[in-house]
């Protein structure tokens, strides 16, 4: 399954529910695998998925664009591409998570 792509970039006061909308703007803070979002319209949590999925290594003040769907109060990450091009890919878009159903689910 491919990507949704992102046809324009949506000012995070904006946001509505749908698949393969792109938000950009700098990391505020990060606790885990979540960090807030701020494009200078609003901020918006934004969530990479569960550390025991995978861990990453964002800070505070990156600029960065996420591809995801927003999901009523936070904003669900497919895909973070950091300013330098750094693509991280968390998952494909559409559909449950590979996370879902928790990690007996993955040891299949």
């Amino acid at each position: 399954m491919t990507l949704p792509v992102a046809e324009a970039q949506i000012p995070i006061r904006d946001l509505q529910r749908n698949p393969g909308t792109s938000i950009s703007g700098e990391i505020r803070s990060v606790v885990g695998n979540e960090f807030i979002l701020d494009d200078g319209t609003g901020q918006i949590i934004v969530d990479a998925g569960p550390r025991w999925y995978h861990q990453l290594s964002l800070e505070p003040g990156e600029q960065v664009t996420v591809v995801g769907e927003y999901d009523d109060y936070d904003f669900d990450a497919f895909r973070i591409t950091r300013s330098n091009g750094e693509v991280i890919q968390i998952r494909e878009g559409g559909g449950p998570p590979p996370w879902a159903g928790g990690r007996r689910r993955l040891a299949r």
